[in-house]
């Protein structure tokens, strides 16, 4: 039996210039990290005792004979891409509900490439797993994603992430003081709005309309930079101010970013004492970041009390095996 964690992600600055069509020609950089909310994927060789060779579990169940029979389609292309051809059984389960903007979707990719590969013996590098889950998600499931997710799954922390150039894509750490990034996460209020959406569909139409949002997408690139400064030199303040002119850009990507239920949550929380925020991944529903100082926050709650709060930290390990205790295979 493998299990592999993963962590999901709150994406700070910088979205929407992670992708190739935007990165190889004006460069791309995002500021975000992961958080102790984790996707797990459980996987076996199954043995040969049933009328299927392969079972998967994630929102559905599937029993298959033949690879091509698999509906998921990370599953499938995974499974391709690393040539496995004995029977499994993969399981998934997450903290957090899919399709809610916390970069799930790469979670789930990365997390079962690490598995996988846990099972047939060997161990990628977090660089080789992002690389990899970016690939087969662009490339193979032909999905309308980015390349951030997949890297900040993989690697965990906060982190300054830069694409385009020879090197592709670079992760850097942000190396803060401890008490600094205690204080940053206790500026952080995360709500589920209650609404759930395919991201790579609204994803789609952005990177369809990125020739006309030029202007807007090299004013967010530039914020990565500055909102990298702040947080060096401890103006949190000023860096809850900027989530908000980020959002206010954001917000003009695509007319299926937002809705006027999640503009009125952002308003309220606003207008409560919150310094600023952004509705997290692509758009149209999820989980929302309101960023407050901590003063303001009872306040806050006690608007959006209807709305459910969920409290996190930062994590800093990535993609893990947590549990390794490979079974025989079958001949």
């Amino acid at each position: 039996m493998i299990i592999s964690r993963t962590p999901f992600r709150i994406s700070f600055f910088g979205g929407g210039t992670d992708y190739p069509t935007w990165y190889e020609k004006h460069g791309g950089a995002v500021l975000a990290t992961t958080i102790n909310k984790y996707c797990y994927i459980t996987c076996r060789y199954l043995p040969p005792f049933f009328d299927h060779k392969s079972r998967i579990i994630y929102s559905k169940m599937e029993h298959v004979t033949k690879l091509g029979e698999i509906d998921h389609p990370a599953v499938r292309e995974v499974l391709r891409f690393l040539k496995i051809k004995k029977g499994v059984e993969i399981h998934h389960d997450g903290d957090l509900p899919a399709r809610t903007g916390l970069g799930s979707s790469s979670s789930f990719t990365v997390g079962l490439l690490n598995a996988m590969y846990a099972l047939i013996g060997q161990m990628p590098t977090k660089e080789r797993l992002a690389d990899e889950a970016i690939y087969i998600e662009q490339k193979k499931c032909k999905e309308y994603v980015g390349c951030q997710d997949q890297a900040l799954a993989a690697h965990g922390g906060l982190n300054y992430i830069q694409f385009g150039g020879v090197d592709h894509l670079s992760v850097r750490k942000m190396t803060l003081p401890n008490d600094r990034v205690k204080n940053l996460e206790k500026h952080m209020m995360l709500y589920f709005t209650g609404f759930s959406r395919f991201a790579s569909k609204i994803a789609e139409h952005q990177v369809k309309n990125i020739s006309n949002k030029k202007t807007d997408l090299t004013a967010m690139y530039q914020m990565t930079q500055e909102a990298m400064k702040l947080l060096k030199k401890g103006d949190l303040k000023s860096f809850g101010r900027l989530l908000d002119e980020s959002w206010q850009i954001k917000r003009q990507l695509s007319d299926k970013v937002t809705t006027p239920a999640i503009d009125h949550i952002y308003n309220t929380a606003i207008k409560a004492g919150a310094l600023g925020g952004k509705l997290l991944g692509a758009g149209g529903g999820g989980f929302i970041l309101i960023y407050a100082e901590p003063s303001k926050q009872k306040q806050i709650r006690e608007k959006l009390k209807k709305f459910l709060l969920v409290p996190f930290k930062f994590e800093r390990s990535g993609s893990q095996i947590i549990v390794y205790q490979p079974n025989g295979e079958y001949e």
